[in-house]
């Protein structure tokens, strides 16, 4: 890739950051890390700015996108919360889980941001860094993950700059993301039954211990929240699901028991399989191998959010 097909590359100095903001403030792109994974951000009261990031990355705008605030009082400014929803951001808030909340009447929110619905997906950041741009631009920020809609979402700047390339008009690297998986999404009804969208790094065990289990479940065919395509993060190449030995022509991705060309986690350890799952499709999808084969991982707790992921991978 030469120079000038590359963003500008920030660090996390108080000059970085402000940089940062100011690029956003003037409604371009910025992609900034998180504690899951980095996201591209713009200003959510602007629809040329959502725009940006639909052109950027190639996504169908039908496919909402989360908005990143400082505090629950900014996130009360744009929706709707009840006592549900507020004792659910108090428990994980600042931190990887979005609610996805009535939107609220004349809310400062660009309607591509919401594609038309009348929810908002919101999370409130725990990132030292992300939390810093948002505070410095004074704005909510929209964001998807920094890659090109449906490709492998990015964990590390580098990742970010292969994917998006100048695309995006700056980087704030900021180092390897530690949770490396998507936030939980979970959409709180109105006539009190709720749901988890997208599973993530906060198991729904944990959201059921603070509202309790669903009278029933909630089935919804709309794309509410980001990640919900069937065919999401995709390597560019066929993958294969558990796998506990590849052959000849696929690079094997193991865990635990299951050696492969690189682990997940040779110990079994599903919050370090969770972390280095986006990089390893990386590494993956680099390799010289036209097929991807991926061992078991157990489909319990932080495992249910990696299978996710994967099957959209394989789909």
């Amino acid at each position: 890739m030469d120079h000038a097909s590359r963003p500008a590359m920030l660090d996390t100095s108080p000059e970085g950051i402000s940089a940062a903001a100011d690029i956003l403030r003037d409604g371009r792109l910025v992609a900034v890390p998180s504690e899951t994974v980095y996201g591209l951000m713009a200003r959510a009261d602007r629809d040329a700015s959502v725009a940006a990031i639909y052109r950027a990355k190639g996504r169908p705008s039908f496919n909402p996108l989360i908005v990143h605030v400082s505090d629950l009082a900014a996130a009360q400014e744009l929706a709707r919360f009840d006592a549900r929803s507020l004792q659910l951001a108090e428990a994980f808030w600042p931190g990887a889980l979005t609610l996805v909340l009535p939107l609220r009447e004349g809310a400062a929110v660009a309607q591509a941001v919401t594609a038309g619905l009348p929810t908002l997906a919101l999370r409130c950041p725990a990132h030292p860094v992300m939390r810093a741009v948002i505070e410095a631009a004074g704005l909510a920020l929209a964001g998807p993950s920094a890659n090109r809609s449906g490709g492998v979402s990015p964990t590390d700047a580098v990742h970010v700059v292969a994917s998006l390339g100048a695309n995006v008009d700056a980087v704030v690297d900021g180092g390897a993301c530690e949770a490396g998986l998507e936030s939980t999404i979970v959409a709180l009804r109105e006539d009190g039954r709720w749901q988890v969208l997208r599973p993530g790094p906060i198991t729904e065990t944990r959201i059921e211990a603070i509202l309790g289990t669903p009278s029933e479940p909630v089935t919804s065919h709309e794309v509410e929240a980001p990640g919900q395509l069937a065919s999401h993060y995709a390597p560019g190449k066929p993958v294969r699901l558990e796998a506990v030995s590849a052959e000849a022509d696929e690079f094997h991705i193991g865990f635990g028991a299951v050696a492969g060309h690189t682990t997940l986690s040779a110990s079994g350890d599903l919050a370090e399989a969770a972390a280095r799952l986006y990089s390893l499709l990386h590494e993956a999808a680099a390799a010289p191998h036209v097929r991807i084969a991926i061992a078991p991982i157990p489909d319990s707790d932080i495992g249910t959010a990696i299978n996710d992921r994967l099957r959209r991978a394989a789909a």
